[in-house]
């Protein structure tokens, strides 16, 4: 619901609904409003020429005006000869003899095969009729292109503003131009190394990686999460990550848990917080290391800020950046306390 009501506010959309809507809507009251003026009978009813027809040839029995005859015939266009058909197969009140003069009228003047012409209007489609149609074709055309054009931009909404996970992508990539260069420091290569950032809001925030060797084998995994929170309401105030590092040749999961300054001297949140594993006050540039029966791992706090809500000071993260670093033991670094 909420990515209709953003795309409702886009005005492609609105352009493309108000015109959708105005067809809809606006076509059918139009057209009943319609009045026709100074048109022939070409463009009636079946019947109306019918009766047409028969007034024709009843105003050819008074005036025996054959220049009025032909005009009457002309102004019924394609319909004439079908009309005149049905009048010479049912004349009602009109005599016959009558009937067969006046086409012999139109025979002589536009010829015999006037009296046989096949009428669109009588076996097809009259134009009102193909007015109507194009009208509706349209309108269900326009609906077919806005609901493909909707449907694509709930499948792929532009975005209306930016997510705390588009930041951290975003903060990620440019910490990523900065990364350690341990092979300047001495240090063998890591097997893995990655960024990762936590932005206040993105209260789903769980990363992960893939240790493999260059030959695709499977070692282990390693990622951080949200450890600990803290106060009410949303988005959630983290107050501690939790860093995690697998290593598929041992039985357990190396676990530190990095606390803002405020949860690493409140007694309480420690005494939650100490079976996760090692507490650690978290700050700009310190180091972490984990370590498993054959992997190693450093963690660089590259970034921290603070949130300054109304909450105790340093107490949550407004954002912190992490660089992960992951070794075999054999070629496992010095790092610092």
């Amino acid at each position: 619901m909420t990515s209709i009501l953003e795309l409702l506010k886009r005005p492609i959309v609105l352009i493309i609904l108000g015109v959708l809507v105005g067809l809809i809507v606006g076509i059918p009251i139009g057209w009943a409003t319609v009045t026709f003026e100074n048109t022939t009978p070409e463009v009636m009813r079946p019947d109306l020429q019918e009766d047409y027809m028969r007034m024709a040839i009843m105003s050819f029995q008074v005036d025996q005006n054959a220049d009025l005859a032909v005009w009457h015939w002309d102004a019924l266009g394609s319909a004439a000869a079908p009309m005149y058909a049905k009048v010479q197969a049912d004349p009602r009140n009109i005599n016959p003899t009558v009937i067969q003069t006046y086409g012999q009228v139109i025979s002589s003047v536009k010829g015999p095969e006037a009296l046989t012409a096949t009428s669109s209007t009588s076996t097809g489609t009259s134009p009102i009729t193909i007015v109507l149609v194009a009208l509706l074709l349209i309108i269900l055309v326009g609906a077919a292109i806005g609901a493909i054009f909707l449907r694509r931009l709930l499948r792929n909404p532009a975005p209306s503003e930016v997510t705390p996970s588009m930041q951290a992508t975003e903060i990620n990539r440019e910490a990523a131009k900065n990364k350690t260069n341990y092979e300047s420091l001495g240090v063998a290569p890591p097997i893995t190394q990655n960024m990762t950032t936590y932005v206040l809001g993105d209260d789903l925030y769980d990363e992960s990686f893939s240790i493999d060797t260059p030959a695709g084998d499977f070692l282990g995994e390693y990622g951080v999460g949200v450890s600990e929170t803290i106060g009410i309401g949303d988005p959630k105030k983290v107050t501690a990550l939790e860093i995690w590092l697998f290593d598929k040749n041992d039985i357990k999961t190396a676990t530190k848990v990095l606390m803002s300054s405020h949860a690493f001297a409140d007694p309480a949140i420690r005494g939650r917080l100490e079976a996760k594993g090692e507490l650690i006050q978290v700050e700009p540039q310190k180091q972490i290391s984990l370590e498993t029966e054959t992997l190693q791992l450093i963690a660089t706090v590259v970034d921290l800020q603070y949130g300054d809500g109304a909450m105790p000071d340093k107490s949550y993260f407004e954002r912190a950046t992490l660089e992960l670093a992951v070794w075999r033991k054999a070629e496992q670094p010095q790092p610092q306390a």
